[in-house]
């Protein structure tokens, strides 16, 4: 069912799975047999911004054989990355009026009023519109006309590693999703265009955008650039406390947390306390516990609810408008921190324990 909220924010039932505590989520995951190449085949394809993601996605489109065009407005680093590439980047305008997919990678901060200025004038019916992240869709600062297909690709990985792993002859897993079928082509193009960036051989595993942002969202917040960030600053500002010397308390609490997540990526959590010794395995059972509390999880609750409500982007929304004041301030602080210093010294040794070439 498709639907839509009056205002961001209002609870849209059809939005939100599962729909009780304790639902089952069905999964289905589809591969390069899955997808229908030749959907894409006569197509023309237009990347709309030329940053991470636009690049990887444009590139593996055309290696993979199709007619690709890149929109990214003159003047910046990324339009000249576009010539280099080999690509002629063209506006918003001209990619809109003569592309039979579109991709919007642009930020999600802009690409509502970008829409709105220079795509909604343009789209015509039976075009498709294609989404790298379900933020625009999910809090309706997008609204496609019902004569078009609306969908998404959403690789979990940066642009370069969909990129680097596409070049390898593998690929990231992906999120596929349609939010509006009108051609009855969209899963379709969905499944063609994610194979064709390598999705197919890491598996397009197929959801809805609501999902997708607000997992993302919340994935984000609670763990990857929210929740480990604050504890490893808070550990390290504890062992500093404490006595020890910067660098130790950095390779402790930051740097070797790559080597627990590279363990984790190949193994899952269970494979990583295999791979370590018995000592952290019984120390950090025993003590991890006592960090993620009754509170902690509360908070977390709360912050998933106010992904879910659309408070998160009526704030997100509100600070670009301002001019990012609070992400300014914040960023900075977050430069500032002493590990961050510790952090260029242990760097600076490990690149010096690299043996260099002829040596």
């Amino acid at each position: 069912m498709i639907g839509r909220c009056r205002r961001i924010g209002e609870y849209c039932p059809w939005f939100h799975w599962p729909r009780w505590p304790g639902d089952v989520v069905p999964l289905h995951v589809y591969y390069d047999r899955d997808a229908r190449l030749d959907v894409l085949a006569d197509k023309t394809i237009a990347v709309l911004g030329y940053g991470s993601q636009g690049r990887a996605h444009a590139l593996n489109l055309r290696d993979s054989g199709l007619r690709v065009i890149v929109a990214q407005r003159p003047g910046g680093p990324n339009h000249t990355l576009a010539i280099d590439d080999g690509f002629t980047p063209v506006s918003l305008e001209t990619a809109t009026q003569q592309a039979d997919l579109l991709i919007l990678t642009l930020p999600d901060e802009t690409a509502g009023p970008l829409y709105k200025s220079s795509i909604a004038p343009h789209v015509r019916p039976g075009q498709a519109l294609g989404f790298v992240h379900g933020f625009n869709i999910r809090f309706e600062q997008i609204i496609a006309p019902a004569s078009v297909d609306v969908l998404m690709v959403a690789p979990k990985g940066p642009g370069s590693l969909v990129r680097s792993a596409f070049q390898r002859g593998g690929g990231l897993a992906c999120i596929v999703a349609v939010h509006q079928d009108s051609t009855g082509l969209a899963k379709d193009i969905a499944l063609a265009w994610g194979a064709s960036i390598g999705g197919g051989k890491g598996g397009m595993i197929e959801s809805t955008f609501a999902m997708e942002c607000e997992a993302d969202l919340f994935g984000e917040q609670a763990v990857l650039c929210g929740g480990i960030i604050e504890l490893m600053k808070s550990a390290y500002d504890i062992l500093i406390e404490a006595g020890f010397p910067p660098e130790v308390a950095y390779f402790e609490c930051i740097h070797e947390v790559k080597q627990i997540v590279d363990l984790q990526y190949t193994a899952g959590l269970a494979g990583m306390l295999d791979r370590i010794s018995n000592t952290a395995a019984y120390g950090g059972l025993t003590r991890g516990p006592r960090l993620v509390t009754d509170e902690t999880r509360r908070e977390m609750r709360a912050i998933l609810a106010e992904v879910r409500s659309g408070q998160f982007a009526r704030e997100w929304l509100a600070e670009c408008a301002a001019g990012k004041p609070q992400l300014v301030k914040l960023a900075t602080a977050e430069r500032n921190h002493p590990s961050e210093l510790a952090g260029r010294s242990v760097r600076a040794l490990a690149r010096d324990a690299i043996p260099k070439a002829g040596a």
